[in-house]
């Protein structure tokens, strides 16, 4: 049972830091200074990630390993780097077990202590930043292990794949 509610945390972290990363950041109100397109640059495009452009998911590097001609070498390393950020990521998910049964503890009852609960939000909120700390520093650490070869393949590889999805529907 208690992996079962780890396994089910882990989704739902996983799956809010993809999300988070998803969405434009929010803009100020239309006529309003720092809406974006009024400085004379082009707003960025709807779903437009400029941290994700830059970085290559492990899955895709290892997909694509022989069309990139990653070495035995680079691919132990990555496989290293993984072992690392998954032991630290389940580290994490503890915590955040720990955490959020404690919140669940704090709302129950009739009356709320409200600078108890926001304490123990603020608890939750940093290991979510270390989740995604961790998870940007893994995709740093592996675009580090790839050539400048490399890179221009897998760019070249995620804009293949960009074009060839079909449009959203609206």
């Amino acid at each position: 049972m208690k992996l079962r509610v780890l396994g089910l945390l882990t989704f739902l972290i996983v799956l809010s830091v993809v999300a988070v990363s998803q969405h434009p950041p929010h803009s100020a109100p239309p006529g309003q200074p720092g809406q974006p397109g009024q400085s004379g640059q082009p707003a960025p495009p709807p779903g437009h990630d400029p941290i994700a452009q830059n970085l290559f998911p492990p899955e895709m590097i290892m997909h694509h390993r022989q069309a990139i001609g990653l070495s035995d070498e680079q691919k132990n390393a990555i496989r290293d780097e993984l072992s690392k950020a998954a032991a630290k990521f389940n580290d994490l998910q503890w915590q955040m077990q720990d955490e959020m049964e404690t919140m669940g503890n704090l709302t129950k009852g009739a009356n709320v202590d409200e600078g108890r609960v926001m304490a123990q939000l603020d608890k939750i909120l940093a290991i979510e930043r270390e989740v995604k700390r961790t998870q940007l520093s893994l995709s740093i650490r592996i675009k580090n292990k790839l050539t400048s070869e490399q890179q221009d393949k897998l760019l070249e590889i995620q804009r293949n794949m960009h074009n060839m999805t079909p449009p959203a529907v609206r």
